[in-house]
């Protein structure tokens, strides 16, 4: 089965919003600004967990931005995603920042799904 132009394209682009955004958090976690220190230690993570943080997302996002590795960065991507989430139930943050990991996690395993027939197999709709 051939994968139309359209298609790849829209999971390119898609793929590379999702990149861009994980890189940005994982660099700010690692040069460990102002805003990535304070938004860890205000969510209940120690000070020095945030360089940790960083290097985990980068690490979970090169994965991600790679084709050959792609679908196991998307799991640890989850994974990260859910912690997010867990994070944001537990402070009894709004709605929409508890849900806005969810919505991320799920453009992020479309642009796979766009492209790559083992995804598509997995999430048959």
């Amino acid at each position: 089965m051939k994968t139309s132009k359209a298609r790849l394209w829209i999971s390119y682009i898609l793929q590379g919003i999702i990149v861009i955004m994980f890189l940005m958090g994982a660099v700010m976690n690692i040069l460990q600004t102002e805003q990535a220190v304070t938004g860890a230690t205000t969510l209940g993570y120690p000070e020095s967990a945030v360089l940790h943080l960083g290097i985990a997302l980068l690490i979970s996002t090169l994965f991600y931005a790679f084709p050959k590795t792609s679908g196991f960065g998307a799991v640890l991507l989850t994974a990260w995603l859910g912690g997010a989430v867990a994070t944001h139930v537990i402070h009894q943050d709004p709605l929409f920042d508890t849900i806005f990991p969810v919505l991320f996690g799920i453009v992020m395993w479309l642009a796979l799904w766009l492209r790559q027939e083992k995804v598509q197999k997995l999430f048959a709709f």
